[in-house]
Formats: structure tokens, C-alpha cells, sequence
């Protein structure tokens, strides 16, 4: 069993505490409260323009998962997620490494 990383377990932290929606029609769904948004490296082109567009809509970072995020949040199929904690958020932007990188492309 591989070791996770210190990313992982900060999202595992924000499953257990629920504040983190999954899947881009329940990100979509969301007025408010979003903090972070994080998407699959192996995402659809047309998936990650969504995860752009949520990330401006809500005024926050970007994350790209390159460990496959449906592993990190335990759901099949899973490609965006939506952090709704700012400290939870932070810590999981803190632990960036080179499997969960800061989207830099221009999002606004």
C-alpha cells in the first residue's frame, strides 16, 4: 500500500468532516462557501473548462489532482470536487506537491 500524501489526507479530513461536493452537477449547485476546487489531471477538456469556470465563478483556486482525484475522495468517476472549508482549503493548498498542483493558467 502506497503512502499517501499529505494533500490526500487533508481531503480526507474534508470527507469526514463533509465539506467537500463532489461532481460537477452538485459543484454546480453551489451559490456559495466554495474555497478551493479541484480537478482530475485526466479529466475531459470540456470537464476542466467547467472547473475553470466554477473557479472564477467563485472567485477561488484551481487544483489539478495528477494522482487521480476518484482515489483521493473514494468515489469512481469523480473528476471535480469543491472544498467548502477555508482552512481545510488552505492546508490542502499548503501541502501542494507534485501530484496536487496549483492550476497558474489564468483563471480570470
Amino acid at each position: 500500500m502506497e503512502k499517501k500524501s499529505k494533500a490526500e489526507s487533508y481531503i480526507g479530513f474534508c470527507l469526514r468532516a463533509r465539506k467537500i461536493t463532489l461532481g460537477s452537477g452538485a459543484v454546480d449547485c453551489l451559490k456559495r462557501g466554495v474555497c478551493l476546487i479541484i480537478v482530475c489531471s485526466t479529466a475531459s477538456e470540456n470537464s476542466f473548462k467547467l472547473a475553470q469556470k466554477f473557479a472564477r465563478r467563485h472567485h477561488c483556486p484551481l487544483m489539478i489532482c495528477r494522482s487521480g482525484l476518484e482515489n483521493a475522495v473514494h468515489k469512481a468517476g469523480c473528476k471535480i470536487a469543491a472544498v467548502t472549508d477555508m482552512q481545510l482549503a488552505k492546508a490542502v493548498i499548503s501541502a501542494a506537491d507534485e501530484n496536487f498542483e496549483l492550476y497558474a493558467g489564468g483563471i480570470n
